[in-house]
């Protein structure tokens, strides 16, 4: 028996014929960009998540990057994001014209902290933003008290965490403006790239809502410098079929994620992930910490058993960055995380018997 790191393919045959319906629909219909579909996900995803409005857009990146935008800061101004997060958190703040400021995370949660946001803060600081890494939130209550003492924007960053939530409400609805990706691996992700973001500010997401369709309301007509982001009729389809599964998925992957966690905890060399009390975790993804990392994984893909590590560099010390100074020790716990962190299998069809063998086999290795 092989265990894929993530296998699409089963869920898709769960929910294929209402897939094929949906997407048939929108083929009948010749409308593939905006249109009904995606209006009709903004508005489910709007009411989902608890925000007043939702804009789609073409991609997680992009959810990102336009928000970033629209705050009109001037060019160099810092935006703290931190350094142990995927990829795009930072370059959609560079791409904004923006720079970067990393901060460290805590080492059981994995997620940004007030200390480590206070540790960088500058008197240039125009904007944080949180990352709900792996399917939990950040500490949203301190994130937003230290944002609200300097007056600064919050973005967050619910690129993993659609349908997680905190004692302050959903992931995404608690900041000035929430994000998410649709990419096909994400909890709910669709058949290609598409985003959305979501904000409770009706200025900023009419705002939003041009700069996607190259900044006018009327075609030919440009109020703004925009740019071709749209999400999607197709995606929009797909992911309004998804959307109606994802609390069912979502708690089979808590089913998966408990089941590791009571069977892998007390192993030496083994940090099973914190999940905090009072805080929904989606688990995206299942991450531990562990001795001998590169060995494991390869024990485990030996015996048909697929893994993944997220991240295997800081973003303090990506090529890309260097020309902002970042050095090793900048960020220690992310440096350690970086060399310690797998994650294994947590999709929602894995059921007993694959989930069986994949602890027996950490077990093995570790015995």
């Amino acid at each position: 028996m092989t265990v894929p790191f993530l296998d699409l393919t089963e869920q898709y045959r769960t929910i294929e014929d209402e897939l094929t319906e949906a997407i048939r629909g929108v083929v009948e219909s010749q409308s593939f960009i905006l249109g009904p579909e995606v209006a009709e996900l903004e508005q489910e995803v709007a009411e989902y998540v608890g925000a007043r409005y939702a804009v789609g857009v073409a991609s997680g990146t992009d959810a990102l990057l336009l928000p970033l935008k629209a705050l009109d800061a001037e060019p160099g101004s810092e935006v703290i994001v931190p350094s142990f997060t995927f990829f795009a958190t930072a370059g959609a703040v560079w791409n904004a014209g923006l720079k970067p400021v990393f901060c460290d995370v805590d080492p059981e949660t994995f997620n940004v902290t007030a200390e480590s946001l206070e540790r960088v803060w500058t008197d240039k600081t125009v904007a944080i933003v949180p990352v709900h890494l792996f399917g939990q939130m950040a500490p949203m209550k301190e994130v937003m008290a230290v944002a609200k003492a300097r007056g600064v924007f919050v973005i967050e960053d619910g690129a993993q965490a659609f349908g997680a939530s905190s004692p302050l409400g959903s992931a995404g609805a608690v900041g000035d403006v929430g994000t998410y990706s649709f990419f096909p691996t994400k909890n709910l992700g669709g058949f290609g790239d598409g985003g959305m973001i979501v904000t409770d500010d009706e200025g900023l997401a009419e705002a939003l809502g041009k700069t996607r369709v190259h900044g006018g309301r009327k075609m030919y007509h440009h109020e703004t410098v925009g740019t071709n982001s749209r999400l999607d009729a197709i995606q929009a389809a797909v992911l309004r079929v998804k959307l109606r599964y994802l609390d069912m998925w979502a708690e089979k992957r808590r089913k998966n994620a408990s089941y590791y966690t009571d069977t892998l905890s007390g192993i030496d060399g083994l940090t099973t992930p914190k999940s905090l009390d009072g805080f929904k975790h989606v688990y995206n993804q299942y991450t531990m910490k562990v001795d001998r990392r590169d060995e494991l994984k390869e024990h485990l893909k030996s015996r048909g058993i697929g893994s993944g590590i997220y991240y295997p560099v800081p973003l303090h010390l990506q090529q890309c960055f260097h020309q902002l100074g970042g050095g090793k020790g900048d960020c220690p716990v992310t440096e350690e995380l970086c060399q310690k962190v797998l994650s294994l299998p947590i999709y929602p069809e894995l059921g007993e018997e694959r989930r069986g063998l994949v602890t027996q086999e950490i077990k093995r290795f570790y015995g």
